[in-house]
């Protein structure tokens, strides 16, 4: 029997460079994500908070659907049916042509979107929990709506938000481990085939569960530095 160690080395006989090749995918999945995620939930946030029923209405369904489906079922639906939808349309154009979304782009997209269902609710709290004298003290000083929101606004909402949109991101992280089901080589894709091929399932598995925790607590050593730049900066002003 192979030894733990010559199994997960690096080279031809080891591992270690599948391994490491899922976490790298794993991360730069999430890291592409993360700011999809924001923009959206930040726009669906201020639908919510819309003068305009329409807007608020449209947020609302948005975040009703993508928090109440399985993150699962999201993701087959985007990485299946938007194919479909697609293929469609531009058959409509070119009837020859074939269209396969990335897996990587559908994981994308599928993740940003429930996160940013999540993360909506975040900044709908945060932009709650911000005096309407703060907006009204931007104007009275000659300041525009634009400029209101970027200088009086926007660093408050961060410094309020950051604490549950760092749970999002821990979720996030976490949640990267579905796309595996639709064949991106993730972390967990890469330790089930060397589960399968070497009849080693409890060591692979558990190395994984090893690199998920190892890129949590950087995460949360990340997002502390993160929440005491902001402490500083807020201090200074």
């Amino acid at each position: 029997m192979q030894s733990v160690w010559a199994l997960l080395s690096f080279g031809p006989d080891g591992w270690g460079d599948d391994l490491a090749y899922g976490v790298l995918v794993t991360v730069s999945l999430a890291l592409v994500t993360l700011p999809l995620g924001l923009l959206i939930g930040f726009l669906v946030a201020l639908a919510k908070q819309s003068g305009e029923a329409s807007m608020r209405l449209a947020g609302n369904i948005y975040t009703t659907i993508f928090r109440g489906l399985p993150e699962l079922l999201t993701l087959f639906l985007v990485f299946y049916g938007a194919q479909i939808g697609v293929q469609q349309l531009v058959r409509l154009v070119r009837p020859e042509a074939v269209v396969e979304i990335n897996s990587f782009v559908a994981g994308m997209i599928a993740l940003g979107v429930v996160f940013s269902s999540y993360a909506s609710e975040v900044f709908l709290s945060a932009f709650r929990a911000i005096p309407r004298g703060q907006y009204e003290g931007g104007y009275s000083v000659g300041l525009s709506s634009r400029q209101t929101m970027r200088l009086v606004i926007l660093p408050q909402l961060v410094r309020i938000a950051l604490p549950g949109l760092s749970n999002l991101w821990l979720i996030l992280l976490k949640d990267t481990a579905l796309v595996s089901a639709i064949g991106l080589t993730d972390i967990v894709r890469q330790s089930s085939i060397a589960a399968r091929v070497t009849k080693h399932a409890f060591m692979f598995f558990g190395v994984a569960c090893l690199i998920y925790l190892a890129l949590a607590i950087i995460s949360s050593f990340g997002i502390g530095a993160i929440e005491r730049w902001v402490g500083k900066r807020e201090a200074q002003r």
